[in-house]
């Protein structure tokens, strides 16, 4: 059986909303260009509250907006992609009113109503990991941008040898602020340090994950999949963090670092100042710098919950695996866990073609009891057992 059971004009809607999706940049317009700029200043306690300076939107959200309510839904025959571009549908609506309200008191709960924010039981896991891991690896040699991107390049040119035709590359941008992906691109920002011990994990998060991802859901007849359905982005990163475990490249810090996220979009929500989230951070022993990014990430734009989603993710995707499941259908394209139903009737009836390429590190034998030892933690803290 082929893609042919869909119809053309089913298809069209989804190359549609594809192309739309595609058209405008989400996390690159939300993201500071001065972020690093500004820190010092901040660290110095000569701007406790910095007024962050933000991409010139290269295509208005009213436009793209106007594109988007022009696509026909209702038209769609087939009841299973119906659901799926329809729910992708109002999330591109969010995004872009989100675009429109950057820097605006109307952002945060834009933002909420896209990513959620930090439910109590999540909030209990996070302030688990920083009450119990208490001591982080001590800072080793730190790779720059330029040795990264190396590393980078060789890591992609792995996949190419799998798939000369894969589309995906990495490139150092003045205004980015740190490690990105955007699209088919990996993008390192100029200032950036990475821990040489963490730079593998670092690659299978970005590249063995979402530049995978990114591949094989662009290769699907179902082209949303490469964009990435409604609500990919909480599954997306869980399964990145997962790519760290599994590579035993998860650090203590590192971990910490997922937890302190959770924990200041609680406090941003519940309106700490900027200041207010980074002291906290500080008080809970993260270096300065680090606080400064963490906060950062979460109060950009106005206030993005977005970093509640990669513990968030990992633990349902733990609890995914502790349940028998496996991860074998979520390199088809970026969806959500909660697709995975409607992904599984897609692929039954013939309908999505098999991963052009499969992360690398799953040919890693260590891999298996990594992920086995890991499924069904409650106990987030216990991930580092049997990890440097």
């Amino acid at each position: 059986m082929t893609g042919a059971e869909l119809s053309a004009e089913d298809l069209a809607v989804d190359h549609r909303l594809a192309l739309l999706s595609a058209s405008f940049r989400f996390l690159l317009d939300i993201t500071p260009v001065d972020a690093d700029d500004l820190r010092d200043d901040f660290l110095a306690g000569r701007d406790p509250s910095p007024d962050f300076t933000y991409r010139e939107l290269e295509t208005d959200p009213a436009v793209v907006r106007a594109e988007l309510d022009a696509v026909d839904l209702g038209g769609v025959e087939d009841p299973v992609l119906g659901q799926l571009l329809r729910a992708k549908h109002r999330e591109m609506e969010l995004q872009l009113d989100m675009l429109a309200a950057r820097d605006t008191d109307d952002f945060l709960p834009l933002s909420v109503e896209l990513y959620g924010g930090v439910s109590p039981t999540l909030r209990r896991q996070a302030e688990g990991v920083l009450a119990s891991i208490t001591s982080t690896e001590a800072s080793g040699e730190a790779l720059d941008a330029e040795d990264f991107l190396a590393m980078a390049e060789a890591e992609i040119a792995h996949y190419r040898d799998e798939d000369p035709d894969l589309e995906m590359h990495a490139e150092i941008r003045a205004d980015v602020n740190g490690v990105m992906v955007s699209g088919d691109v990996l993008l390192i920002g100029p200032e950036t340090k990475v821990q040489a011990e963490r730079a593998q994990a670092l690659l299978h998060h970005e590249v063995g994950t979402h530049l995978v991802t990114q591949a094989n859901g662009s290769h699907q007849p179902i082209k949303v999949l490469g964009v990435g359905l409604a609500g990919y982005d909480e599954t997306q990163e869980g399964l990145a963090v997962l790519a760290e475990i599994a590579c035993g490249g998860l650090t203590a810090f590192r971990l910490r670092q997922l937890a302190s996220r959770v924990v200041t979009v609680h406090r941003m929500i519940g309106g700490a100042t900027f200041a207010e989230a980074h002291e906290a951070l500080v008080a809970d022993d993260f270096p300065v710098a680090s606080a400064y990014t963490t906060v950062m990430r979460v109060y950009r734009s106005g206030g993005m919950t977005k970093d509640a989603i990669y513990l968030r993710g990992l633990v349902e995707l733990l609890e995914h695996l502790g349940g028998g499941g496996t991860l074998d259908q979520l390199w088809l394209g970026k969806f959500s866990l909660r697709d995975l139903p409607l992904i599984g009737d897609l692929q039954d009836r013939g309908l999505l073609r098999p991963p052009r390429v499969l992360p690398r590190y799953l040919h890693d034998p260590a891999t298996t009891a990594n992920l086995a030892r890991a499924a069904g933690t409650e106990d987030l803290s216990t991930l580092l057992e049997g990890h440097s």
